[in-house]
């Protein structure tokens, strides 16, 4: 009965997992024609549309995005520094023969 059982949830499944398969890919297929089988247009689209990257329409604009990369680097500097600096200089340890 067990086995049964077994088998009847494996082949749901197989058969829910072929049914997202599919859309998945006639969705993908779709998506490619709208953008003339591009993938990179339909990369960039899709990076637009989660927010993840921002259109330029200026040179503001695009000063003020490099402004902020420029600051989060400088912050990851300000903390990665040190720490390699305290790495580099520390005591070096004594080692001991043992006989």
């Amino acid at each position: 009965m067990a086995e049964n059982t077994s088998k009847t949830t494996g082949r749901v499944i197989l058969a829910a997992g072929s049914l997202m398969c599919l859309w998945v890919a006639a969705a993908l297929t779709g998506a490619l024609y709208q953008v003339n089988w591009s993938v990179s247009e339909l990369a960039s689209q899709y990076m637009v549309a989660i927010g993840m990257v921002k259109p330029l329409h200026t040179l503001v604009d695009y000063y003020t995005h490099i402004k902020g990369i420029e600051y989060l680097i400088c912050v990851a500097f300000f903390v990665a520094f040190p720490v390699f600096f305290k790495y580099v200089n520390k005591a070096p340890r004594r080692a001991t023969a043992v006989k």
